[in-house]
């Protein structure tokens, strides 16, 4: 691995974001916009090669499947070059100055500092992915795996001869599922607000 360089202006909190940001190395800001440019891509675009990947891992029906394409996220990848951009060049002077490895800089500076940047985007794609009808209709077939989304709307299609959807468990099922995105927002609210203000610096 390269020295560290000052901040190129990129990408987000993985090794291979902080890479991109930390180092020098050619097209680093075309892979960031490569990344970005896919937040313009419809659901639809980018929804069947996903399956096709989980389908060839064997992750359907899978909690795993459910939670994994939904971690790669370009808006967490916008948010976190944001911040990486207002963290001061001398942390990382003083950080190659004690003697610290890229690794050690990332662990020990990068990560703390990034907390309440975590905590944003932890919010805002937990609520996305709580939210999802379409994902796990495709990758789920067992109904151990369904999701309380998919429940209500299976609820709601009920209509054979003369019975009619059950709209108080309907009901219900929308409010149990409304409690776990208000409790993390509750929270988290504070460490959500700074961490979307504080990347403004």
């Amino acid at each position: 691995m390269r020295g560290l360089a000052t901040p190129a202006g990129t990408t987000g909190l993985t090794v291979v974001d902080v890479a991109i940001v930390y180092f020098r190395f050619r097209f680093a800001t075309l892979a960031f916009w490569l990344i970005f440019t896919t937040l313009l891509l419809p659901l639809e675009v980018r929804i069947m090669p996903s399956y096709k990947v989980m389908s060839e891992l064997g992750l359907l029906n899978s909690h795993v499947g459910l939670i994994l394409p939904l971690l790669a996220s370009a808006t967490g990848t916008f948010f976190f070059r944001q911040f990486f951009k207002s963290v001061p060049d001398e942390l990382l002077e003083a950080a190659r100055i004690d003697g610290a490895g890229p690794v050690k800089f990332f662990i020990d500076v990068l990560v703390p500092l990034s907390r309440t940047m975590i905590a944003a985007v932890f919010i805002i794609m937990f609520v996305y992915g709580w939210n999802q009808y379409l994902w796990p209709m495709l990758m789920t077939t067992d109904e151990s795996f369904y999701t309380l989304m998919r429940g209500i709307k299976q609820i709601l299609q009920v209509w054979v001869g003369s019975q009619i959807p059950d709209y108080n468990e309907a009901f219900a099922m929308a409010v149990l599922a409304m409690l776990p995105p208000v409790v993390v927002v509750v929270i988290f609210q504070s460490w959500f607000i700074k961490g979307l203000t504080e990347s403004d610096k």
